[in-house]
Formats: C-alpha cells, sequence, structure tokens
C-alpha cells in the first residue's frame, strides 16, 4: 500500500465517523441554511476567473504538515497566514483540511473568512464521499480539489456534478498520462501535481510534459514543487498555465506572507527582464 491508498482507506473511515457525529440529513440542512445566508453567491467567488485575470495566478497555500516533511509550521494560526496571503498579493488561496496526515481543519477556512480573507479559497482534501462537498460549501470554501488517482470516472462525474450545484467550482488534479481520460468531464480547472502522490516525490517538468495533453483555451493550475520565479515564467509561456499553487515554498519561511511578496516582487522583476529579451 502506498502512501495514498493509506491515506484514502483511512479518509472513508473518517468519513463514516463523522457522519455518525453530523448526520447527512442535517449536514444537508446546515449547507442549505449556509447557502441562504450568502443569498446565492458563493465565499470568495470564481477562482478560475481571479486566476485568468491574474499577471500572477499565485495560490498560496496554508499547509502546517505533510506525510512527506512532518509538521512545517506547527503553531501556523489561519487566523492570520491566510489573511496575510491576501495582503501581501496572492490571488486565491488553497487551505488544508485534511486531519491526520496534513495537520488541517474545516474550521481553518471558517477562521480566515471571520478574520476578513475574501479571495477564493480551495478545499484541499481527498475527496471521495458527497458528504464532503457539503463540508466544504458549509465552511466557506469558493473551490474543491478532486484527484483522478482517489476517483473512478464515474465518482468524479458525480461529485463534479453535485459540486457545481453547490455553487462549487472544481479543481481536477491529474499526474500522469492514465489521468488523462478524466480531462473530457470539462472541469472548471484542470491541474496538473507535480508530485507523486505514490512516493510524494516532486518534479515540475511533469506539468510540461503533459501541458500538451490538455484542452486548449482553459484555466491550467501546476501544483507541488515550484520554488523559483523563473518557473512560474516558464510555465505560463511555454505550458499555458494560470495558476501556480505554492505551499511548502512559504510556509517553511518565519513569515510566510512576507515569503509571497518577495516571490512576486522577483517574479516582476523576472517577468520585466524576459520582456526586455522579446522586444531587444
Amino acid at each position: 500500500m502506498d502512501i495514498l491508498e493509506e491515506i484514502i482507506a483511512h479518509k472513508r473511515i473518517e468519513i463514516e465517523q463523522r457522519k455518525r457525529f453530523i448526520q447527512p440529513r442535517q449536514m444537508i440542512t446546515l449547507t442549505e441554511q449556509k447557502m441562504q445566508e450568502d443569498e446565492g453567491c458563493v465565499p470568495g467567488g470564481s477562482m478560475k476567473e481571479a486566476l485568468m485575470k491574474s499577471e500572477t495566478g499565485i495560490i498560496a497555500e496554508f499547509k502546517r504538515k505533510s506525510p512527506s516533511k512532518g509538521w512545517i509550521k506547527e503553531e501556523g494560526k489561519a487566523s492570520i497566514i491566510p489573511l496575510s496571503y491576501q495582503q501581501n498579493g496572492a490571488t486565491a488561496l488553497s487551505i488544508l483540511t485534511d486531519i491526520d496526515y496534513f495537520g488541517g481543519y474545516d474550521e481553518f477556512i471558517q477562521e480566515a473568512r471571520h478574520v476578513g480573507v475574501t479571495l477564493p479559497i480551495l478545499y484541499k482534501n481527498f475527496v471521495v464521499d458527497e458528504y464532503q462537498l457539503l463540508q466544504a460549501r458549509y465552511c466557506g470554501a469558493s473551490a474543491v480539489l478532486l484527484i483522478a488517482a482517489c476517483l473512478s470516472k464515474e465518482e468524479c462525474r458525480n461529485l463534479m456534478r453535485m459540486a457545481h450545484q453547490l455553487g462549487l467550482e472544481v479543481l481536477l488534479e491529474m499526474h500522469g498520462e492514465r489521468d488523462f481520460e478524466y480531462a473530457e468531464l470539462e472541469p472548471d480547472m484542470y491541474g496538473i501535481n507535480n508530485r507523486n502522490l505514490g512516493t510524494f516525490v516532486t518534479d515540475v517538468e511533469n506539468s510540461f510534459r503533459l501541458s500538451e495533453m490538455l484542452p486548449k483555451d482553459v484555466c491550467r493550475v501546476s501544483e507541488s514543487g515550484i520554488s523559483q520565479p523563473q518557473t512560474v515564467l516558464r510555465l505560463r509561456e511555454e505550458g499555458g498555465f494560470r495558476g501556480f499553487l505554492m505551499g511548502e515554498q512559504f510556509m517553511k519561511q518565519a513569515d510566510p506572507g512576507e515569503a509571497l511578496a518577495l516571490f512576486l516582487n522577483q517574479l516582476k522583476s523576472e517577468a520585466d527582464v524576459s520582456k526586455g529579451l522579446w522586444t531587444a
């Protein structure tokens, strides 16, 4: 059993336990009440639209822990770091809500919204059950991650349909060529994960290799292993990517928000140099 298989097996047990604590019918009622309070508007608005309009496209991630690295920032607070990301130029946010493997909670999204985060937020978890979509909508997410490697094509189709009924956008994550049959489901955003979820080894070249297989004129997101502004520029110019999900690169710094601001300044400088070379 690889890491992903272990996580998914554990996730199914976790969901059944949650259903005993808050029954599905009760969760539906709570979510419907939340949707009425939001007056039909999803908190944060469209992540796809934000990425397509952005000149940078950084999806800054709040991730305290990972299976491969252990604790990255155990003391990190959802009431501080996501807002700091917003104040320092993030286009959108991703917040880990898996408890055991990533040290996250649904309440982290609620905390971020409570202190004034208005950017689109991705509900980052291993979604295998419709119940989790209710959780995502209830806690204030704008979009949800669906991972091709975790789901059959039919499961993915059904989850995507329900997500859209709840007003949530879908980032469909693919890693290898065999995942690309899922692309025909037409998610809102097409993600290429540079991390092998079986081994957790990262290789950014994965995005370049697989970008040619994606439909044209779609919102492409490169996930994991991005640490250099030059890589973002290459992904945008050569691979047509519009979103760049980065977490550990910022979270391992003393001040993740400041680290993001520095990265964006470096990105702008690199972009100016690149434009200069093209016009010279």
